[in-house]
C-alpha cells in the first residue's frame, strides 16, 4: 500500500525540462555552492553553540559537531546521487515520489514544512536576537521587552516584532525573483565567511588550554572534556544538528540550475564541506577562549571576543551574524516554496501555490502566504520548541531519501546520473539512515517532557503528523494527477527515461 502510486519519471523530467512555462534556469554551481553555504552558516554557528556547549556537550561540542557533519555527509551523498539523477524541484518530496511512491512523498513534503518554514522562523528569533543586541551596543537604544519576545519565550512577551519584520521583508525580496535574490545573498555570504575567518585569526591567539579541561563543579558537571558524558556529546550533536540544515535546499533549486546534473552535487557537497571545516575550528576556538559554561547566551561568538577585552571585534562580529542569519532565511523561505511548487503541480495541495508571476516568472501567492505564517511562527514561538521541531523534520526526510537510493538504482537501472555514491547502494544508505534515526533519538536529551516522560519535541512531530496524514486522505489523494491518470486510462504504460 505504502509504495504505489509512483510518479513516473519520464513525466518527472518532462514536467523540469518545460522552461518556457516552469522556472528560469539562471543558477551555476559557485550559485549553488554559495547558496548551500548561505544556508548552511548562520543560527548554528553564531547562536545555539553557545547552549549546547553550557548545557550539553561542553568542549567536545567540537566533536558534536564532527558526529552530525558526518550524518550530513553521509545524507549528502544520496541527495547528490539523487538530485542528479531526478534534477527537479521538490527535494526530497520528488525523490520519494520517483521511488516509494505517493503516500510517502507525502509524509516527506509534510516534514519538509517543518525543516523550511519553522527553521526560517527559528532563524528569525535568532536574527532577532543580534539585531537588538547591535541597536543596544551601538546606539544604546532597546525595543520594548514585550516586543522582543513571545508569550512562551522565559522573559515573556507578547511577540517578537522583528523576527516578524525580517521574515517580511525576505518574502518581498523572494517575490521579485531568483536572479535578484541570489545576487543579495551571493555578496552576504561573501560577508559571512569573512567575519568567519576574522574570528578564527582574531579567537587563535587568545585560547588557554585550561578551558578545554575545567574541574568539576555546579556549572561544569564532571570537568573536563567530555563534562555531561558521551551521552551531553550525543545530544549536543542532536541540538546542533540545525547548525547544517540547508545543503539540502541546493537540491531544491533543480529546475532552476544551468546544469543540474552536474551543478546539484557540486553545490551540495562544496557547501557542506566547506561549512564543516568552518564549524570545528570555530567551535574549537570559542571553547579555549572563555569556559563553557559561561556560553549560555544568545551571542556566544561576539560574547567570547568581548570576554578577552575584544569589544570592537564583538561589534563587528555581530554584524556578520546579522548577515549570516538573514542568506539563512532566504535560501529556507526559497526552499520552502518550491517543495509547494512541486507538490501542487502533483494535485496534492491546492493549484494556488503553483501559480507564477506573469513577469518575474516566480510562485509569488505561495511565497506571501509563507511568508505571513512563518512571520507568525517567528513572533509567537521560542527558538528552543521552533529549532528542536524543525530537526525532527529535517532527519526524518533524510532517512527516506537514504532509503530511495537502492529503490532507484533497483528500478531503474538505466538510469545515469553524474554522480554515484561509492561502496554500492546499501552501505553509505544504511549507515545515513540509522545514523539520522539515531540523533532522532538523542533531541530528547534537554528537551521538555510531556507527562514527565515523553519529549515534547516528539510529540509535536506526531501531531504534525497526523494532521498531514488527515490532510492527505481528504484532500490530496483524490485530487493526485497521478491518481486521476491512473483512473482514465492515461498512463498505463510510461517510456523509458533514457
Amino acid at each position: 500500500m505504502l509504495m504505489q502510486r509512483v510518479k513516473p519519471l519520464a513525466r518527472i523530467l518532462a514536467e523540469g525540462s518545460d522552461e518556457s512555462g516552469g522556472l528560469r534556469r539562471s543558477l551555476g554551481p559557485w550559485a549553488l555552492t554559495a547558496m548551500g553555504i548561505g544556508a548552511i552558516i548562520g543560527t548554528g554557528i553564531f547562536v545555539l553553540t553557545g547552549v549546547a556547549s553550557a548545557t550539553r556537550a561542553g568542549p567536545s561540542l567540537t566533536l558534536s559537531f564532527v558526529v552530525a557533519g558526518i550524518v550530513s555527509a553521509l545524507a549528502a551523498l544520496c541527495y547528490a546521487e539523487v538530485s542528479s539523477k531526478i534534477p527537479i524541484s521538490g527535494s526530497a518530496y520528488t525523490y520519494t515520489y520517483a521511488t516509494m511512491g505517493e503516500v510517502l512523498a507525502w509524509i516527506v513534503g509534510w516534514a519538509l514544512v517543518l525543516e523550511y518554514a519553522l527553521g526560517a522562523s527559528t532563524v528569525s528569533v535568532g536574527w532577532s536576537g543580534y539585531f537588538t543586541f547591535i541597536l543596544h551596543t551601538l546606539f544604546n537604544w532597546n525595543i520594548p521587552s514585550a516586543w522582543q519576545h513571545s508569550h512562551w519565550d522565559a522573559t515573556p512577551g507578547i511577540a517578537n516584532l522583528p523576527a516578524a519584520g525580517i521574515i517580511l521583508l525576505i518574502t518581498a525580496l523572494l517575490v521579485k525573483g531568483t536572479r535578484e535574490s541570489g545576487a543579495v545573498n551571493a555578496v552576504i555570504v561573501a560577508i559571512k565567511v569573512a567575519v568567519v575567518l576574522f574570528f578564527i585569526a582574531v579567537g587563535l591567539g587568545h585560547i588557554n588550554p585550561a578551558n578545554y579541561h575545567l574541574p568539576p563543579g555546579p556549572q561544569t558537571g564532571a570537568g573536563g572534556f567530555f563534562p555531561f558524558g558521551i551521552a551531553g556529546m550525543f545530544g549536543g550533536a542532536a541540538f546542533i544538528f540545525f547548525a547544517y540544515i540547508g545543503f539540502d535546499a541546493v537540491s531544491t533549486t533543480a529546475e532552476e540550475a544551468k546544469n543540474p546534473g552536474r551543478d546539484l552535487p557540486i553545490g551540495i557537497i562544496s557547501s557542506l564541506v566547506i561549512c564543516t571545516i568552518l564549524y570545528i575550528i570555530v567551535v574549537a576556538i570559542l571553547n579555549g577562549m572563555v569556559p563553557f559554561n559561561t556560553l549560555n547566551v544568545n551571542f556566544p561568538v561576539a560574547y567570547a571576543v568581548n570576554s578577552v577585552g575584544l569589544a570592537w571585534a564583538g561589534v563587528i562580529i555581530a554584524f556578520g551574524a546579522i548577515a549570516g542569519l538573514t542568506t539563512v532565511l532566504l535560501v529556507m523561505m526559497y526552499g520552502q516554496t518550491r517543495i509547494f511548487y512541486a507538490m501542487s503541480r502533483d494535485g496534492l495541495i491546492p493549484p494556488i501555490f503553483v501559480r507564477l508571476h506573469p513577469a518575474w516568472r516566480t510562485p509569488w501567492v505561495s511565497q506571501i502566504i509563507f511568508g505571513v505564517l512563518i512571520a507568525a511562527a517567528g513572533a509567537l514561538f521560542p527558538i528552543s520548541i521552533l529549532g528542536s521541531v524543525t530537526n525532527m523534520g529535517t532527519l526524518s526526510a533524510f532517512i527516506l531519501v537514504s532509503i530511495a537510493v537502492p529503490v532507484l538504482r533497483r528500478r531503474h537501472p538505466e538510469m545515469r546520473g553524474s554522480f554515484t555514491i561509492p561502496f554500492g547502494p546499501y552501505v553509505i544508505p544504511v549507515l545515513a539512515a540509522v545514523s539520522a534515526f539515531l540523533l532522532i533519538l538523542f533531541l530528547a536529551v534537554g528537551n521538555p517532557l510531556v507527562g514527565g516522560f515523553f519529549p515534547l519535541v516528539w510529540l509535536a512531530f506526531i501531531v504534525w503528523f497526523a494532521i498531514g496524514l488527515v490532510f492527505y486522505y481528504s484532500y490530496g489523494r483524490n485530487k493526485s494527477t497521478v491518481a486521476l491518470e491512473q483512473l482514465e486510462g492515461l498512463a498505463v504504460r510510461q517510456p523509458r527515461v533514457n
